[in-house]
């Protein structure tokens, strides 16, 4: 039987909404990531949804995101650090006008679409690599159950390229992956098949535009950074 997994990016955040790249700056939910954890949970809740295990990247937002839904569904969280965003080193705090200020080369690496390690921290490839291992690896402790996955969109974003066997700067261009989004990935035991894409429905359904803005994650392409 295949593992199901509910990939959930975290809630919003100020930096989010400022358009600074987190990276694994430990920045948490502001009050519309709050709420959005809570639309997130009560869904789950309503849906009957079970998780056999709740793991989370240890960074506040991600972490404070699924304790919410680990609340509502009465299942402990685990923490997994594989499941940090991408390490953008000296870029973590810049918005996109300033990271190309202060490091023109770099940059212009990344708008060629090259895939360089940000800031001096990780490459693409090498936050897919991290990610993917440590969620294989659990993958395979979990046969055949259903498991939540509480990330970032830049994680998320190379599980589901793995899924369709893209790598690096080749990563598909996915639709952005918003806040509190549930893509869903079904693990065979030779191939990953994703099931369903950002599906932020619990906030849809709240016709409320605060809560449904989606800013852009800190592992897209700089092009759709501003």
């Amino acid at each position: 039987m295949p593992t199901t997994l509910y990939l959930i990016r975290h809630g919003e955040t100020d930096w989010n909404m400022e358009g600074r790249w987190q990276g694994q700056t430990d920045v948490p939910l502001n009050s519309v990531g709050q709420r959005q954890a809570e639309l997130l949970a009560a869904r789950l809740r309503t849906e009957d949804i079970y998780f056999d295990a709740i793991y989370s990247s240890d960074l506040a937002r991600a972490y404070q995101t699924a304790w919410a839904v680990g609340a509502a569904l009465a299942v402990p969280v685990q923490l997994l650090p594989p499941l940090r965003e991408i390490d953008l080193g000296a870029w973590s705090g810049l918005t996109a006008p300033e990271i190309k200020s202060r490091f023109p080369d770099e940059f212009a690496c990344l708008e060629r679409g090259e895939d360089v390690r940000r800031g001096g921290g990780e490459s693409l490839a090498m936050l897919q690599q991290r990610a993917v291992t440590a969620v294989s690896a659990m993958v395979a402790q979990h046969p055949g159950e259903t498991l939540a996955m509480v990330a970032h969109g830049g994680t998320i974003r190379g599980l589901l390229a793995h899924a369709v066997a893209h790598q690096g700067d080749a990563w598909p261009r996915f639709p952005h992956i918003g806040n509190t989004s549930i893509s869903i990935v079904r693990c065979h035991s030779d191939h990953w098949e994703i099931v369903k894409l950002n599906d932020m429905q619990h906030l849809e359904a709240t016709h409320d535009p605060e809560l449904v803005t989606a800013p852009p994650d800190d592992a897209e392409q700089p092009q759709e950074q501003y």
